[in-house]
């Protein structure tokens, strides 16, 4: 928190967060300023939350009478303060200045400061969903679908002799929390940084079919390291898997480690999408799947 003033001027100022205080302090008006730095914050709903808790149980009760509210924010989500304020106070009266960086008629909102050829390249770079919301004022949840696009491959990468260029073999596992829920183990192969997605088990079936399930699966492939998601009964999971590797297949090949996975899995997702869709390959017949 910091409080200061103008000399020889009559009003204060007090620059918080939604982790600070105002206690004590009133307004006669109130600016909040790009509460949403990245994405995984846009997408994590526990974080919204707490920010319209701070707005309506702290902020608000120190507006005074008469006063005005200014929020300047990017619309990363429709459930970002400013769509909930809107929502909010659709009975009260407001003004909302929409500014797009690329206007409708196809000119920039500023040339000086972002060009158009500037603009192309880095939307390019930032996918769809990330650019919409910094630049145009879309929320990344309404864009559609979290991928795009996929590459996809023909042929994995070899040497001249047919050899496999993977510097390693890598598997992921999210084990089903839930009887409604899927299991989900990928499995892929990493050559020059990029993923060449190998073999992908995606059910609903009981642990008893889909611990020995992703066992020979990891044997199969030669996977040099599987991370199990720990939560709500990953660790058993990783346990038994371990086991069918080393007591049934006779394999130490795979080295199976289990952690609690803490970060939301939609703010994943979507925080990730660039990259996925940019560095990540698929069979090209995987549509048959």
């Amino acid at each position: 928190m910091n409080l200061w003033s103008l000399e020889g001027a009559y009003n204060n100022y007090l620059a918080t967060s939604p982790t600070g205080t105002a206690t004590g302090f009133g307004a006669s008006i109130l600016i909040i300023d790009d509460l949403i730095k990245n994405a995984e914050e846009a997408n994590n709903e526990a974080t919204l939350e707490k920010h319209w808790d701070w707005f309506t149980n702290t902020m608000l009760s120190r507006l005074e009478e008469g006063g005005k509210i200014i929020i300047i924010m990017t619309r990363w989500a429709t459930g970002d303060l400013a769509g909930r304020a809107l929502e909010h106070f659709k009975e009260e009266r407001k003004k909302v200045r929409h500014l797009k960086v690329l206007q409708d008629d196809g000119t920039m909102l500023c040339e000086e400061v972002l060009s158009r050829e500037s603009y192309d390249m880095k939307v390019r770079a930032m996918g769809a969903d990330i650019s919409s919301a910094n630049y145009q004022q879309e929320p990344i949840d309404i864009k559609g679908r979290l991928y795009s696009t996929f590459k996809t491959y023909e042929k994995l990468p070899v040497d001249s002799n047919e050899e496999s260029l993977f510097t390693g073999i890598y598997s992921y596992c999210d084990s089903a929390d839930q009887g409604s829920d899927y299991l989900c183990n990928i499995i892929w192969g990493a050559y020059q940084k990029e993923a060449y997605v190998l073999d992908v088990i995606y059910t609903k079936e009981p642990m008893e079919i889909t611990e020995p399930a992703v066992a020979k699966a990891l044997f199969a492939f030669q996977v040099n390291k599987e991370r199990i998601e720990s939560n709500s009964g990953g660790r058993s999971f990783a346990r038994s898997v371990k086991l069918i590797l080393e007591e049934d297949l006779k394999s130490n090949r795979t080295d199976v480690s289990w952690f609690h996975q803490s970060k939301n899995k939609t703010a994943r997702i979507t925080s990730n999408a660039t990259w996925v869709m940019n560095h990540v390959y698929y069979p090209a017949n995987w549509r048959a799947g």
